[in-house]
């Protein structure tokens, strides 16, 4: 595939990723908000080596090119704790070696106790996550971050769905992203967002995919944000 201009080829090529691993999917799908959706999103699918080797180099080249700074990486539990330790290792092969660590649900009371796992958690830390719905679980990490020294800085997450969130249940004219980077005052990337599907899409419109861009496009003159 040739990028033309106004074009990221690193997002294309990761939807791309994404639809050959199964993990993007089209068809009707029930979201968290109860809409109902013509793409699925499911990070949980990069389940083998290969996937996730490939899934973080996706993330390490995108974190350095924002020009995001940080001094470690935070892995919320339980998506984010492959991730972020994935995204540690692939930064430290590109010559980026930071500290990472992680969150656990549950306290533990023996050993070295609490929910913190890993390096300490200090300075400016990146959160490493799949996707935003609400903001929730980035201030989650964000209390946890805060509260063991660190200061949450930003966010790096594989997909931005430039949608609309809710708030008990109505729809508000910001996206999750928006509402951890305004509000939370969050510095975030995404390796894509619903903009890149789109001209995924387009792109393929000639083949099986194609039929899905009007319905992914009608999705997002409903629901979309910029």
């Amino acid at each position: 595939m040739v990028a033309t201009r106004g074009q990221d080829q690193l997002a294309l090529d990761f939807v791309q990723f994404s639809v050959e691993s199964g993990v993007l999917r089209f068809g009707q799908f029930k979201t968290k908000a109860g809409r109902m959706s013509p793409y699925f999103f499911n990070a949980g699918l990069f389940d083998d080596g290969a996937k996730l080797g490939r899934l973080a180099q996706f993330y390490a080249q995108r974190i350095l090119a924002s020009g995001i700074e940080f001094d470690m990486i935070f892995g919320p539990a339980y998506k984010g704790i492959a991730l972020a330790a994935a995204v540690a290792i692939e930064l430290a092969r590109l010559g980026r070696n930071v500290p990472y660590a992680y969150n656990r649900k549950e306290a533990k009371d023996h050993g070295e106790g609490g929910t913190l796992v890993g390096a300490p958690v200090k300075g400016k830390v990146l959160i490493v996550d799949d996707v935003m719905s609400a903001g929730t679980a980035a201030r989650e990490s964000i209390a946890i971050i805060r509260a063991a020294g660190g200061v949450p800085h930003a966010m790096a997450i594989a997909l931005d769905r430039q949608e609309k969130a809710t708030e008990n249940g109505v729809d508000v004219n910001h996206s999750a992203v928006q509402y951890v980077r305004d509000q939370l005052g969050l510095k975030v990337c995404a390796i894509a967002r619903l903009a890149d599907l789109l001209q995924y899409l387009e792109q393929h419109s000639g083949q099986a995919l194609g039929e899905y861009h009007e319905q992914v496009l009608a999705y997002r003159d409903r629901y979309g944000v910029e």
